[in-house]
């Protein structure tokens, strides 16, 4: 047999018979989603009215679902732009370098080298020169003999998993911070609808007055009154304008389009309010838990933490490393020249003895992890459902409230214009107007805010369930990795 085949089959030999021999074993807990996840008094049901008129899976399609083009557009633009979901992404990028390291730390390593040297040599005889030449192909692999290798890599690919799950996570507040930010806008726009015609009402009544004033109808106090008013009412104008001014900044910086094509786009559905149709939520506390990715990341973190128990305690037990090599030699000097192939092959061990109790620490601080982890799922958890509960009362209670408001609304709409005409005709004075003014401006603007504060309300309920994110929906990790490194925002994105 080949000498090159003697070397490769006892090599083969070598590294096999010590895990047939000794029986690999893996340290470490095992990890159990279920009952490491377990959250104590979770309740069973929500407690408050679950939303109707939908169907959960349709959160997938929510944004569609408000009919509202520009809203989608919005969205898509500044996922597009997003800083936040451009990081995650890259975050990902890393923690799959470091996945595809630990894996490579489990499977043999081979090197090469090359050298020259030359110096004396001197064997029972006068001194002479001697000149080495020697090139070598080194390997060396270490056998996974306690799982500190394979826990490694346990807890490198659960954080790569978190990491995605952390890019979803950005991608669903994304959108609903685009989301209010143009339904505060919408509602911003009706705000000013009705600051402009409040102005002019007190503007027309300003000047009405100032006739009667002249003739005598009216005593130079009531004018002065109704100027005054007028002036109150332009400037509520002026200070409703500015704020929609600042939510379009906002939404510029948001999206990252140019100003005059964000108003173009802004311009055809003017005070119309986007009115999205409501999903239900009737699932229990825990399958909707399952929908939300921050919670999915706390999840996997927490399954790494576990893992890093096992790469602790493997850490103190010995380590069983197989190393050889193979090349060619040439020795020579002035009277002998040699030329030959050494190989070499064999076991290391290396056994800890003493290290002052860093790797007991090392497993100490492990478990501690481990124990910051779940009740950091736990509090997530906690969270989650108050928020899901939260966004439903709301929405229970602004359902209610919407009722109440178009009612008011309309009850002194029609008084302030019976007190307008008895004005015109000497039969209320101005005092009992602008009373009535104010009681129509007030109900006027909470049946806007109610309207605003429903739809934000929506949204709140989206993010809460999670965007209907799931885990098998989780864009391909290698695919999104290199997405990530060739550049750092993040296209075509689904909203």
């Amino acid at each position: 047999m080949p000498f090159k085949a003697i070397f490769l089959t006892r090599l083969a030999a070598c590294l096999v018979m010590p895990c047939v021999l000794v029986g690999c074993i893996t340290l470490g807990p095992n990890f159990d989603a279920q009952q490491a996840t377990r959250v104590p008094n979770q309740p069973q049901g929500w407690q408050p009215p679950v939303a109707h008129g939908g169907d959960l899976a349709s959160l997938q399609d929510w944004w569609r679902q408000f009919n509202d083009p520009t809203l989608v557009a919005l969205i898509a633009a500044a996922q597009e732009q997003s800083n936040t979901m451009a990081q995650a992404a890259l975050r990902i990028a890393q923690t799959r370098a470091l996945l595809v390291g630990t894996n490579a730390a489990m499977l043999p390593a081979v090197s090469g080298s090359a050298g020259v040297t030359r110096g004396t040599l001197q064997i029972g005889g006068p001194v002479a020169l001697a000149t080495i030449n020697q090139a070598q192909v080194q390997s060396s692999w270490e056998l996974d003999l306690f799982g500190g290798l394979a826990r490694g890599g346990e807890a490198a690919r659960a954080r790569l998993e978190a990491q995605v799950a952390n890019w979803h996570d950005a991608r669903i507040a994304v959108a609903a911070d685009t989301a209010n930010l143009y339904v505060n806008y919408r509602a911003c726009e009706q705000f000013t609808a009705l600051a402009f015609s409040d102005a002019t009402s007190r503007a027309r009544t300003a000047k009405l007055t100032a006739q009667l004033a002249d003739s005598g109808f009216q005593s130079p106090a009531n004018a002065a009154l109704a100027r005054a008013s007028a002036a109150e009412g332009q400037g509520r104008l002026v200070a409703q304008r500015a704020d929609c001014d600042l939510s379009v900044k906002g939404m510029v910086a948001l999206t990252g389009l140019v100003e005059a094509e964000l108003r173009l786009r802004l311009a055809p559905s003017s005070t119309i309010l986007p009115k999205p149709v409501m999903p239900a939520v009737q699932q229990v506390p825990a399958q909707v838990l399952s929908q939300r990715p921050d919670l999915a990341a706390a999840e996997r973190e927490l399954a790494a933490a576990s893992a890093d128990i096992g790469v602790r305690e493997a850490d103190r037990f010995p380590r069983l490393s197989l190393l050889g090599s193979i090349g060619p030699l040439d020795f020579s000097t002035n009277a002998l020249t040699i030329s030959a192939t050494t190989w070499s092959i064999g076991p290391s061990l290396t056994m800890p003895i003493f290290d002052s109790g860093r790797r007991a620490a090392n497993l100490d601080a492990a478990k501690v992890a481990y124990q910051a982890a779940e009740v950091n799922y736990r509090s997530q958890a906690r969270r989650a459902v108050r928020e899901v509960e939260d966004a439903l009362i709301r929405l229970n209670s602004l359902a209610s409230r919407d009722t109440e408001a178009e009612i008011s609304s309309k009850g002194y709409r029609q008084s302030l214009t019976a007190s307008e005409e008895k004005f015109k005709f000497g039969l209320a004075s101005i005092l009992d107007l602008e009373e009535v003014r104010r009681l129509s401006v007030n109900a006027d603007n909470i049946l806007a805010s109610v309207r605003r504060d429903r739809v934000n309300a929506m949204i709140a309920l989206y993010r809460a369930v999670g965007g209907g994110w799931t885990a098998t929906d989780s864009l391909a990790l290698t695919g999104l990795a290199q997405t990530a490194l060739k550049d750092t925002t993040i296209g075509n994105t689904k909203p």
